[in-house]
């Protein structure tokens, strides 16, 4: 197997040509032409995550999250970039990101949101094309109660608490989410009509809503973690007897923590 086969799996789902003009998806440590024995899975590339590798024998590391993502002055062991290149390139290990280009297809990170949540009729939020965009939309099959819904995301996502803006007294019927940083899309999601919209990393002033609108901030890492399994069960469906496989701690690689 080479690292181009692998690559052209997951682009045949998550095409480069869409990732958003600031990414930087892709292969960003290795050669396409290598060959590779094993595949391990993470969210973040990490020094941890990269010595998982070499302890389990995997010679390439897929992750959603960008190992070199903004630009880099410096490698050093002190910096934990720096160190899981290093470690990295020295065991000979490739490194892939599928970020936003996993972010902006139906089966990727907002659409596995929706499903998750039970969701019907789920389309792309801010399309760019009839196949890729930004976010998603769907309706719960019934109406519940703000309380309601605060349960359900709850219960799906895993969460002991979530952060909202002022809880509504109507019906919720419409909701709207996006994975990760999502606060550029709150205006796609009213104007679509949505009474619920989650996402991570919104800042204060963006919880004062109007009237029969509710955010909804359920992080980060949550609202993103599921693309980690998408991709292990794209990879096991096109190269069934090929080793792949996902950080024995995935579960535990949320830098966030909450005390």
């Amino acid at each position: 197997m080479k690292v181009r086969q692998i690559a052209d799996a997951i682009e045949s789902f998550a095409p480069l040509s869409i990732q958003e003009e600031w990414d930087n998806s892709g292969l960003c440590i290795g050669s396409p032409e290598s060959d590779v024995t094993s595949v391990l899975l993470g969210f973040d590339c990490t020094p941890a995550l990269v010595d998982e590798a070499v302890r389990t024998g995997a010679d390439m590391i897929v992750t959603h999250h960008p190992l070199i993502f903004n630009s880099l002055k410096k490698i050093t062991p002190e910096d934990p970039t720096g160190l899981a290149v290093m470690k990295a390139i020295s065991a000979g290990i490739a490194v892939y990101a599928a970020h936003t280009t996993a972010d902006k297809v139906i089966g990727g990170v907002s659409g596995a949101m929706a499903r998750k949540l039970g969701l019907e009729n789920i389309r792309i939020l801010e399309p760019e094309s009839e196949d890729s965009g930004l976010g998603a939309l769907g309706e719960f099959p019934d109406a519940v109660s703000c309380r309601e819904a605060t349960a359900i995301v709850k219960n799906r996502f895993g969460l002991k608490l979530v952060r909202t803006s002022k809880p509504l007294d109507c019906p919720i019927k419409k909701v709207a989410m996006c994975g990760g940083s999502g606060s550029s899309l709150i205006s796609s999601a009213i104007d679509a009509g949505a009474q619920l919209y989650l996402c991570g990393d919104i800042s204060y002033h963006r919880f004062f809503t109007p009237d029969n609108f509710m955010l909804m901030d359920i992080g980060h890492f949550e609202s993103e973690k599921e693309i980690v399994f998408i991709l292990f069960s794209l990879l096991k469906k096109k190269f069934p007897n090929f080793a792949v496989r996902i950080s024995e701690n995935i579960d535990k690689s949320n830098p966030v923590y909450y005390l």
